[in-house]
């Protein structure tokens, strides 16, 4: 049916009816949505809040390298460098001036003292000591007969007294038989065959001086002559060889002449090793102390003992010299070959001990992280004694048995919790060296 103006169309009031109700709805859509993105929001926020607490709590502790404190001994050692020298080496001299007859040693020939190396010949000597053997018959001669000479006097001397005595007793028993005179004759004679016989004597007693003389000159000549077998003065090494057969070797004994030796010898069982100690460590030193002698040449180290040392310091190098007496029985040191001498300073025993990587020096303290029986760190000060290269005595503040950490400390915090894993100290630095 046809509309009249200003008459009202139902269905505009349907469809206007119908989008008021679309508009509401997708009002209510988005206030839904919304919420339902809130709600998604505060869960995720308390999700992520519970999760990071979870993680934290699971979180495992910081692992740490620890080691004990343990009680053990402890020294201090010096090393120190010098060459190994003989314990003797000489040239070995002639005594007396002659030629060389024999030679029995070379180079590299092994000694025992009083060997005979060489012989010289020294024709002056030979033909002296037959002089003086004729000296000796001669003045051996003199003695029997001075012996002769006095026999004779004593045996006149005797009958004289004798004769004497008894004429003398009569002239005094039976005065006018034996006239005065005979008995002064008797008398006189008596006196002079006493004479006769002191005359012998004391010539007796100059040719037997005269002997001993001559035996005096023959014992000095043949001693010279002796030395014309040259001697090894002790066990050791021909190491050098200066004559040869026929050589004419001068004596050793005057400053005027250009002497020639005839070998050198050298002991080889016995070494010293001359080396310079600090004026700081003269106060260590002893006679006797035990020394590890090492001889990177041979690979090898070998025992020796401080055997004497000079008791002042030198003024131009501020060392005391030092001697160390290297017994070498297998011959295995030579001569010269460069060694190194581990000298043992002040020493204590059965004392507690910990690494020096466990030590944190602030100053003048001295602390060191310790971990409880709970796994907490503590920060303990200690007071430090003997100290070496690898360990330190500890005299307070720690006790046996303790844990100190010894891995790298630097992130690590007092009371935090960690996990103690023990290491050796050699293997803690050869990680840190790989």
């Amino acid at each position: 049916m046809p509309r009249t103006a200003g008459e009202e169309n139902p269905m505009d009031e349907i469809r206007s009816r119908a989008g008021v109700r679309r508009c509401r709805a997708a009002r209510f859509s988005k206030l839904i949505l919304l919420a339902s993105v809130a709600a998604l929001l505060v869960e995720f926020v308390a999700c992520s809040g519970n999760v990071n607490d979870r993680a934290q709590a699971s979180a495992p502790a910081v692992t740490v390298g620890v080691t004990k404190v343990v009680r053990k001994s402890l020294g201090r050692q010096i090393t120190l460098s010098s060459e190994l020298v003989p314990f003797q080496e000489i040239d070995v001299y002639a005594k007396e001036s002659g030629f060389v007859r024999k030679l029995m040693v070379d180079y590299g020939t092994r000694v025992k003292a009083g060997q005979v190396m060489a012989i010289l010949e020294i024709p002056e000597l030979q033909a002296q000591l037959q002089e003086d053997q004729a000296e000796i018959k001669n003045a051996m001669n003199q003695v029997t007969r001075a012996q002769h000479e006095l026999a004779r006097n004593q045996a006149q001397y005797n009958a004289l007294h004798l004769q004497y005595t008894r004429l003398n007793g009569v002239f005094q028993s039976q005065p006018g038989i034996v006239a005065q005179q005979e008995v002064d004759d008797a008398q006189g004679k008596d006196l002079a065959a006493s004479s006769q016989v002191d005359a012998s004597q004391a010539a007796l007693e100059a040719t037997q001086s005269q002997l001993g003389a001559v035996k005096a000159k023959l014992a000095h000549d043949q001693t010279l002559f002796d030395y014309a077998r040259i001697t090894a003065p002790f066990s050791g090494t021909v190491t050098e060889r200066y004559a040869n057969l026929g050589t004419l070797v001068q004596a050793g004994t005057g400053s005027s002449t250009q002497a020639m030796p005839i070998v050198r010898l050298s002991e080889d069982d016995l070494f010293r090793l001359v080396i310079p100690v600090p004026e700081s460590y003269v106060q260590y030193i002893k006679v006797g102390d035990p020394v590890d002698v090492r001889v990177p040449s041979l690979n090898r180290t070998f025992p020796g003992k401080v055997a004497r040392f000079s008791v002042d310091v030198r003024e131009d190098t501020r060392t005391m010299h030092t001697e160390v007496d290297v017994p070498n029985p297998q011959r295995v040191l030579l001569p010269g070959l460069y060694a190194e001498a581990v000298l043992s300073l002040d020493r204590k025993v059965d004392v507690e001990t910990v690494p020096v990587q466990a030590l944190n020096h602030e100053g003048e303290k001295t602390t060191v992280f310790v971990v409880d029986p709970n796994g907490e760190l503590r920060d303990c000060t200690v007071q430090l004694g003997l100290e070496t290269a690898s360990d330190a005595e500890i005299t307070s503040g720690l006790n046996e048995g303790e844990q100190v950490v010894v891995s790298d400390r630097s992130g690590l915090k007092v009371g935090e919790k960690v996990r103690p894993q023990t290491v050796a100290v050699m293997d803690y630095h050869e990680h840190n060296a790989q």
